[in-house]
C-alpha cells in the first residue's frame, strides 16, 4: 500500500473532524437556557433602607427611578418590578419569579409604607378578544380601492 493511498483515505475523515471542531465552537459553553433578570435588581439590602418618613429623594437614591407610579388621592406609590426569566435558545421564555416592591408615599412625599409582592399574590386577567361593533360596512383595503371605480 503505498503513501498516497493511506493519506487519500485519511482527507475525508480529517475534514469531518474539523468540520466538526469548528461546528462544537459555534455552540454555548454554557447552556440551551439563560437565566436573567428583567427590571430592576431589588436586593434584600435595598429594601432595608426604606424606610417610614424617608423622603422620595433618599428612595429615588437607594432603587432608582420607579418603573411606575400611581397616585390615590393624597397617597402615591412607586412600583419597582424584578422579574426573573429563563430563556431557552429557541426564544421560548419562562417566567421563574416575579417580585414587585412597592413604596407608598403620603401627600408631604414621605414614605409611609412599602410592600413586597410575589408573582403568587398576582391576579389572571383575562382580556377580551371580541370587537365593538362599527356602524356602516367593515371593508378591507382592496374593497375601497374596488369599490372607488
Amino acid at each position: 500500500m503505498s503513501l498516497r493511498s493511506v493519506s487519500g483515505s485519511f482527507a475525508p475523515l480529517a475534514a469531518a473532524v474539523v468540520i466538526a471542531l469548528s461546528l462544537g465552537a459555534c455552540t454555548s459553553s454554557t447552556s440551551l437556557i439563560t437565566a436573567r433578570t428583567q427590571g430592576y435588581e431589588i436586593s434584600d439590602n435595598a429594601q432595608a433602607q426604606i424606610r417610614p418618613g424617608q423622603s422620595q429623594q433618599l428612595v429615588t437614591l437607594v432603587l432608582g427611578s420607579p418603573q411606575s407610579t400611581n397616585s390615590f388621592g393624597d397617597q402615591t406609590a412607586w412600583y419597582y418590578v424584578q422579574t426573573k426569566v429563563r430563556q431557552t435558545a429557541f426564544g421560548l421564555l419562562m417566567i421563574d419569579s416575579r417580585t414587585v416592591l412597592a413604596v407608598y408615599f403620603d401627600k408631604n412625599k414621605k414614605v409611609v409604607d412599602k410592600a413586597v409582592y410575589a408573582l403568587k399574590d398576582g391576579k389572571s386577567v383575562t382580556l377580551e378578544t371580541r370587537r365593538t361593533p362599527s356602524f356602516g360596512e367593515d371593508r378591507t383595503f382592496i374593497d375601497q380601492i374596488l369599490q372607488s371605480f
